[in-house]
């Protein structure tokens, strides 16, 4: 007979670490890379203050994929992450 183990604190504690991680790795690469192409565009805005925005955006597109598609790590949801993080990096500095 099986028996379901409930999920402990920690175990939820991870997997939620686990659910935000891509947004939280594009947050800090694509303002990263960005600034390797268009540095002197992007010297006025604030790194810290691009990775907070994208981190934000992206992790509400996470949210919004797991909602609307019903699972998470749909490739749908990480092709709009992308789109997500490029458009706040334009908007918080290229604009």
């Amino acid at each position: 007979m099986l028996r379901r183990r409930s999920m402990s604190l920690l175990d939820a504690l991870i997997h939620m670490v686990n659910f935000f991680l891509p947004a939280l790795g594009m947050a800090l690469l694509l303002p990263a890379l960005a600034r390797l192409v268009w540095w002197r565009a992007l010297k006025p805005a604030g790194f810290a203050r691009q990775v907070t925005w994208v981190a934000g955006v992206n992790a509400l597109v996470l949210m919004a994929g797991l909602i609307v598609l019903g699972r998470d790590g749909a490739m749908a949801t990480y092709a709009a992450l992308v789109l997500a993080s490029s458009l706040t990096v334009w908007w918080t500095g290229l604009r």
